[in-house]
Order: structure tokens, then sequence, then C-alpha cells
């Protein structure tokens, strides 16, 4: 039987017009399921997007003994997971996705059994360490240790004598180190403090399912979070947060193609920095009681400076779509990438669509940057307006993948996207989606010795 390939044809030069609904965040609803394992009782969320990044969760967590029924149709999932019947998580989840390391957090107050979880995945932007996360939990009381096993590598991790609170002090905002010292302080004895935690959103959605399933946990005004440890729980329900990357995606596809759509459920207060830097190159939008509107309205000017950061600064899941519309504005703009090292590997095929983007090693910006001393191209000059033409692309990761998107709805002719695989993990129904907005877009499977790719 031959293997199956899918990619996207994409024929540009059509506006979006339309509604559509955001969906539930990626990023909230995989720790959130990871949580779920703290607790005896049963979870259920709401709002529960149907994509590859859940779908892997799901099958860890029911390898590790949940019990779960997911209504796709109405987004409803419920888990429970009484007892953990194993604690070894197979090396076929190596490489998924970035989910399995925060099992340690969550599993070692919950067994007593050696918690082993295979190597972490995702997209590759760069240094993702876990030096944070191992540091964490060691100073917990966790033993960790990374080994290699049957050509994988896996975390061996144990806490035999239990979890203790303590100070903990992140050297760096990290959002995944954050969430794994939450979990594994949940069940420690005592109380945990966080200093120095990563405080966006889906970080304060896990703290406010946490509370709702029992947890003694608060924040405060200094990236400080604290956590009194326990062992009771009691059923809990919870929505999960709408998805601010795929707002912010749709919004920039739709201005971009000079378009104008209705995104149902997108929230104001998760998207103020995004919002900020539309008006700055004139785009428009328009905050409306169940959701925001996002549209073209006049020329759009060049000339911004973005800087991303952590929360509550200019999210970099943002700056691939944004680039692209940045090609479609009069003037010259910057982005100085200060989250990942390698966030802007993307740009050489928007330079071979027609885009005019320029590369630095240096700091264009007054942001604190991990990267001023390194030799990594972590700004760039997007200098506009260009047209763009269509050619045959292949994903290198989740965020770009959606900017080839933006890039195909704008572009003169047809445009083949490869390794789709990639978008779906962080959006659901997204070429049901974009035919709704009025896209020319459809989804094609060919064989692997057809020679219609390239």
């Amino acid at each position: 039987m031959k293997s199956k390939l899918e990619l996207l044809k994409i024929t540009g030069g059509k506006p979006l017009k339309g509604e559509v609904q955001a969906s539930g965040a990626k990023n909230a609803i995989t720790k959130l399921l990871v949580a779920s394992l703290l607790s005896d009782k049963k979870c259920i969320f709401k709002n529960v997007p149907s994509i590859a990044d859940v779908e892997i969760t799901v099958s860890l967590c029911k390898e590790i003994g949940s019990n779960i029924s997911w209504d796709k149709e109405k987004q409803i999932l419920e888990i429970h997971t009484p007892e953990i019947k194993t604690s070894y998580v197979s090396q076929r989840f190596s490489g998924a996705n970035r989910i399995p390391i925060l099992l340690l957090g969550a599993l070692l107050g919950r067994t007593a059994e050696d918690v082993i979880v295979p190597t972490v995945g995702g997209d590759y932007l760069g240094s993702r360490p876990l030096d944070f996360h191992i540091s964490s939990l060691r100073k917990l009381g966790a033993e960790v240790e990374y080994r290699s096993m049957h050509k994988e590598g896996a975390y061996f991790a144990q806490a035999h004598k239990g979890l203790k609170g303590t100070l903990l002090e992140l050297p760096y905002p990290s959002v995944g180190a954050t969430e794994n010292a939450i979990l594994a302080a949940v069940r420690a004895e005592g109380t945990t403090l966080i200093k120095n935690a990563a405080v966006e959103p889906e970080v304060q959605d896990l703290i406010m399912f946490l509370q709702k399933m029992g947890v003694t946990i608060t924040t405060d005004a200094h990236r400080t979070i604290k956590i009194i440890g326990g062992s009771s729980f009691i059923e809990a329900t919870h929505t999960v947060l709408c998805d601010r990357n795929e707002i912010a995606s749709y919004a920039l596809a739709a201005i971009s193609t000079k378009g104008h759509i209705f995104i149902k459920g997108a929230k104001q207060r998760l998207m103020i920095p995004f919002l900020g830097k539309l008006r700055e190159v004139g785009a428009g939008f328009k905050v409306e009681e169940k959701g925001i509107s996002f549209f073209y309205e006049k020329p759009l000017k060049g000339g911004v400076h973005i800087e991303t950061e952590v929360h509550p600064g200019f999210m970099t899941d943002w700056q691939q779509p944004f680039v692209v519309l940045l090609t479609q504005c009069q003037g010259t703009s910057v982005i100085h990438e200060t989250v990942y090292e390698k966030r802007f590997g993307y740009t050489h095929i928007l330079r071979e669509m027609g885009a005019n983007v320029e590369l630095f090693t240096s700091c264009l910006g007054n942001k604190p940057c991990r990267f001023s001393q390194s030799n990594h191209q972590h700004s760039l000059l997007v200098h506009g307006p260009t047209s763009l033409q269509a050619r045959n692309i292949s994903i290198p990761d989740l965020r770009a993948g959606f900017a080839y998107v933006v890039a195909a709805l704008l572009a003169k002719g047809t445009t083949s996207i490869s390794n789709v695989t990639y978008l779906d993990r962080g959006y659901a129904n997204l070429t049901e989606k974009l035919q709704h907005l009025g896209a020319d877009i459809k989804r094609v499977s060919l064989s692997a010795k057809s020679n219609a790719l390239v």
C-alpha cells in the first residue's frame, strides 16, 4: 500500500470575509489535561479544540490510566484518572510534543513509582533547555536524571521521600518551567513560592482550573505564585480560554488580503499588545460584545517596531504572520525576537516569494535580550509593500506554517504547501474555516510517488 501525503493548494487574491469561531487554546487544554492527572476526581473541559496536540495528550493520559470521553462536535471532554496504572510513558511519544516533560511534575506527587518520560518534541525554534524544569523539581525534593535508552532519550524521576514545598526562583519566566513547578508543588508538603514565574493567560487558566479542583493557589503582582500542597480534590468543570494565536493568525490573514472578518469569542484582554500594533500600521478592528471584527480600511503604513517578549508583551507566536502583513505595508519595519534565537528560519521562503526581508545578528531594540552577545540572526527589517508570487513550500514549524498560508493567500498563482501536519497541531478545521471565509484553498492527498509536489 502506497503511503499518503497531504498538502494544501491555495490560489491567492481573494479577500477573506465572514465569521469564524475562536477555538480553545492549544497551549491551555494540553496542560489542563496533564493537571487533571493530579486528581482522582472527574474533570470536565469545554471548548476543547479538535487538533493533533490534544489527540496526542489524550493518548498520553489514556496510557497512564485516564478514562476519557470526548465529544468533538460539542467540544466537551471528560477525564477521570482514579489511579495511575503506569508511570512509564512509552518511547512512541518521544518527540511528539512538549507535554511529556510536564508529566514529571504531575506524577511525582501522585505515585510512589519512578516516573519515566521520553524526550520532548514540538517545533525546533532554537534552544529550549529543560534546565529550569529539572532544577525546580530537584529543589522540591525529586531526583531527576536523563538516560539514553533504545537509541532514544528519557527522563527518570522519583520522589520516594515525598516532595517538600520550597522557594523557587526561575532565572527566566519560562512558561513550561512555571507549569511544571506548579504541578509538582500541588502535591508537595507545605508551601511553595515560585518567583519570576510566567504569567501568560494560559498559565492563569491553569491556576484557575486548579482552584476549581480544590488547590490552594494564588498569584501576586510580582510574578510570584504561591501553592499550599495537599492531596484532597473535588470534581471540576472548566471552559478553556480562546486561542490568542489562532485569533491573531486569522486577523492578520483577513487584513493582509484586504478583507473583513468577525472572530466570535475573541477576547480583547488577551490581545492588547497585538491590537496596539494593528493600530500602528493602520489596520482596522472593532471590539464587540461577542468578539472582535478585523478589517482593512486604508493603505497600511510600516515604520513599526516590534519586540517579542514574555507576557504581557508581544507574543513570539504572533510575529511570523505579522511579518507577512508588514510586506504589504508602506515603509520599513523592525522585528526584534527576544524569546527564541532561531525563530526567523521561515523568512527565506518569504524572500523567495518576493518579500524584502533582511536579517541581523545585532539587537534592533531596547528590550533585554539573551542573544545580544550571540551570533544568532534574531532581528529583521521588512521593506514594503511587495507583491508575492506562488511557489511550492514545505512547512518547518507550526507558526511559520500559518505565515506561509497568509503569504499564499496574497500570492499571485497557486501555492502548494506540504508538511501540513504541523498546522494540524494547532489549528482546528483550518481548511474548512478558510473556505468558509472565501479563500480558494483545498486539501489534497497524493501518493508518495506523485510528481505533483515539486
